[in-house]
């Protein structure tokens, strides 16, 4: 391990080398001390002690035989690769909102029908058109949102006809636009979690 230097693998080499176990195990403590001195950024980490004795085993290849305050690794521990992460695999029906979007939408149609479901349309809505303008810098109507949510849907999802979207969108700004969007997920996802109320849905002025 290239950060601790020649001098400790060299240390760790004649610890190795100490026939008497009892002085091997107090040379090893005061090695891990000057591994500690010498990468004081691993104070940072959890169980940081932990890090340096799994560390002396990586540098003597596994062969040092000591008495370590934690469980000794293997080289397979650090041999085996993790388990893969399966990949959606499913065609994104409307590439442009992206597949978490599509997730969100899938899940609000298992709602059950009432004012909860509605209100997680509208947030979806909005976020929904504030991702749309990113990467489509003209306006869109919120029929065509409305729209989309229908077809992305398969038809699960209706929206009530006294649901619009709110007004206020940042136009002819990149930049605007995305830190909307940003706060427009961040509503939503407060939005989603159980037990939550519903936003207020802008009605149509009588």
């Amino acid at each position: 391990m290239p950060e601790y230097g020649r001098h400790v693998q060299k240390m760790i080499d004649h610890v190795m080398n100490i026939k008497d176990r009892e002085k091997r195990n107090e040379q090893i403590r005061a090695v891990v001390g000057v591994m500690g001195i010498l990468n004081p950024q691993l104070r940072d980490i959890n169980d940081f002690k932990h890090k340096l004795w799994d560390h002396v085993q990586i540098i003597s290849d596994f062969q040092i035989d000591i008495d370590s305050p934690y469980p000794t690794p293997t080289r397979e521990t650090f041999v085996n690769k993790p388990n893969p992460i399966p990949l959606e695999k499913t065609p994104l029906k409307a590439a442009h909102y992206g597949r978490n979007i599509q997730n969100m939408i899938d899940l609000v149609a298992e709602k059950e029908e009432g004012e909860v479901r509605d209100g997680m349309i509208h947030v979806l809505a909005n976020y929904m058109r504030q991702q749309y303008l990113i990467w489509n810098k003209d306006t869109v109507t919120e029929e065509t949102i409305f729209k989309d949510i229908v077809a992305l849907s398969g038809g699960r999802l209706s929206i009530p006809a006294e649901m619009h979207l709110s007004t206020s969108v940042p136009q002819g700004n990149s930049g605007n636009i995305h830190n909307a969007g940003h706060t427009s997920s961040r509503n939503m996802h407060r939005n989603f979690r159980p037990g939550k109320k519903k936003g207020n849905i802008i009605k149509r002025n009588k």
